[in-house]
């Protein structure tokens, strides 16, 4: 088990730990609580049985090829204490007429249940629960700023390579065209859309892969709309994002990742407001990890039970979801959420994450659009990370006179940089989440002036396809090198230390160094003379501050210059 796993491991078990039973309040569940008396609780579990660690050696866990392929991406070789089923012997002590179990969560002990607060009170005392804590809904609207074009605005004229009509602008903004006549379509990569539904009958899905379909709300494997069953328009917003991210219909819209599989889960419904549900996320996520998903696209997000406060990457349920669906293997993109200039005007829930790709939106040339929302973090991080076109972009729409049209949102945005790390993936089947989202970050648009309303800028995939650090691969330290280079810096970004791997030509006075984003040295790695080889030097930052900086290497006859990020 790496050490990352053992991290996350005790931050999510410490995190639970913190709302011990006798904390439990019936006040805490009062506003929750609907016109039939019930309410909806995450109770979670002490422990996974008497001897976890004999547990995780038995796991009896069946794991496809791709998903340990996927895993030993990140250096996960064996089960993991989230591959362990919650303790079917706890789940039976707490089942009583009265109460209902919606979900099931491995990795966080725990089971999602419907019932009446006094049925709560009395589990609280039971000595195998560690904590019981509300599922928490979001009783707001998602925002689609503008309206539809009803008539096609895209004027034929010679195609070169594939002819992406409407779509044209928001493909060739994050250099999706040059990724695509290069041969990298997304195919091998598995992708999770997480949304309200998907109308799977529409045109523009006809040649796609559809590994597999799961409706969280209802239970059965129908994500499309069901008549008399869901409310109307329930799959609009699946079907947007689905078709930006993966969409196929020469002439009309293509997405970038149209040669990917799909994972499709209906996570969210729709009535006359959004009804999301944090445990459907979860649930969705979990789902998708053991199917093999190598990205998952959420144009979702949580913020009305929380503060501002809580925006600081260790809190929201679906915030420490996607932290371990990342250490699994997962690319996870979010949206920043559209709430700028409204009463919240931050980032929303899991765009809070550490390891997660939030999604700004931009227009068409670029600026950044009034809605979406900005950064940083509570805890200081830049967000959102990257952008992509969020102003009227280009979708599939169902049941409509006009098939296709424009929306707005972040929502948008954010199936355009899924599918974006999914040709990235295409490419470069071995990187992982992390390194992914270094390139994709360390080639965008304003890189080297990131800031909370861009992050790092738009997206440029095919700069970052091209990303030079870590395309070289040091197996022999006894090779000796005839040039100066540096190799590799990893991990980047990086906290709390960073490595280097220095090409040495030969033996002479080198200089490695530290520089902020004015040329200033910071700190001094290395300096003095050292034998033609390859070299492993280290820093660890003391009393800097997180941000972006330079690696500096002088040889005398020349220097090279590599980007670092250092986060906090």
């Amino acid at each position: 088990m790496n050490n990352l796993m053992r991290v996350l491991i005790s931050l999510v078990a410490g995190s639970i730990l913190l709302f011990g039973k006798a904390n439990f309040t019936r006040s805490q569940f009062d506003k929750y609580q609907k016109s039939d008396g019930r309410v909806k609780a995450w109770i979670y579990f002490i422990d996974k049985g008497d001897k976890t660690s004999t547990l995780l050696k038995k796991a009896d866990v069946q794991f496809s090829q791709r998903i340990i392929n996927r895993r030993q991406k990140v250096g996960i070789y064996e089960s993991t204490w989230f591959d362990i089923p919650v303790n079917d012997s706890y789940i039976r002590k707490i089942t009583q007429p009265n109460i209902r179990i919606h979900h099931t969560s491995r990795w966080f002990n725990a089971v999602s249940v419907s019932t009446t607060i006094n049925e709560l009170e009395y589990i609280a005392q039971l000595d195998f629960i560690k904590s019981i804590q509300p599922v928490n809904r979001y009783n707001k609207p998602i925002p689609i700023p503008e309206k539809f074009d009803d008539k096609p605005t895209y004027s034929k004229s010679k195609i070169i390579g594939l002819d992406y009509g409407n779509s044209k602008e928001q493909i060739e903004q994050i250099k999706v065209d040059k990724a695509h006549a290069a041969g990298f379509y997304g195919q091998g990569v598995r992708i999770l859309m997480m949304d309200t539904g998907f109308d799977t009958s529409h045109a523009i899905f006809d040649s796609l892969t559809i590994i597999a379909q799961k409706d969280f709300i209802d239970g059965d494997s129908v994500v499309k709309d069901e008549a008399g069953k869901d409310p109307n328009g329930q799959h609009n917003h699946g079907t947007y994002t689905w078709s930006t991210s993966g969409g196929y219909a020469p002439g009309e819209l293509i997405g970038p990742a149209f040669k990917s599989e799909f994972l499709l889960a209906k996570t969210e419904r729709v009535d006359e407001e959004i009804q999301q549900e944090e445990d459907d996320y979860v649930a969705g996520l979990e789902w998708g990890e053991s199917l093999g998903a190598d990205v998952v696209s959420t144009s979702l997000g949580y913020l009305d039970w929380y503060t501002w406060e809580d925006m600081d990457g260790n809190t929201a349920v679906t915030t420490k979801a996607v932290d371990i669906a990342v250490s699994l293997g997962m690319v996870c993109v979010t949206a920043a959420g559209n709430e700028k200039g409204g009463e919240w005007n931050h980032i929303i829930a899991p765009a809070d994450a550490d390891s997660v790709i939030a999604v700004g939106a931009v227009d068409k040339d670029g600026e950044i659009a009034t809605f979406s929302s900005r950064g940083p973090s509570y805890d200081g991080r830049i967000k959102p990370e990257l952008c992509a076109l969020g102003v009227k972009t280009y979708c599939a729409r169902p049941g409509s006179k006009y098939p296709y049209g424009n929306v707005s949102g972040t929502s948008l945005a954010t199936p355009l940089v899924a599918g974006a790390a999914a040709v990235l993936l295409s490419a470069h089947p071995d990187w992982t989440p992390m390194m992914v989202r270094e390139a994709l970050m360390g080639t965008a648009s304003r890189w080297l002036i990131p800031d909370n309303d861009y992050g790092w800028g738009i997206v440029d995939v095919w700069a970052a396809i091209n990303y030079g650090n870590f395309t070289t691969s040091v197996k022999d330290e006894n090779f000796i090198p005839n040039e100066f280079s540096i190799v590799k810096a990893y991990p980047n970004p990086f906290n709390p230390e960073i490595n280097f791997k220095v090409n040495v030509g030969r033996t002479g006075a080198i200089s490695l160094s530290i520089l902020n984003l004015l040329g200033q040295p910071v700190a001094q790695v290395h300096s003095g003379k050292v034998l033609s080889g390859i070299h492993s030097l280290k820093w660890t930052p003391v009393n800097i501050p997180a941000g972006i900086y330079f690696v500096k290497l002088d040889y005398g006859a020349g220097t090279e210059i590599k980007k670092i990020t250092y986060l906090k």
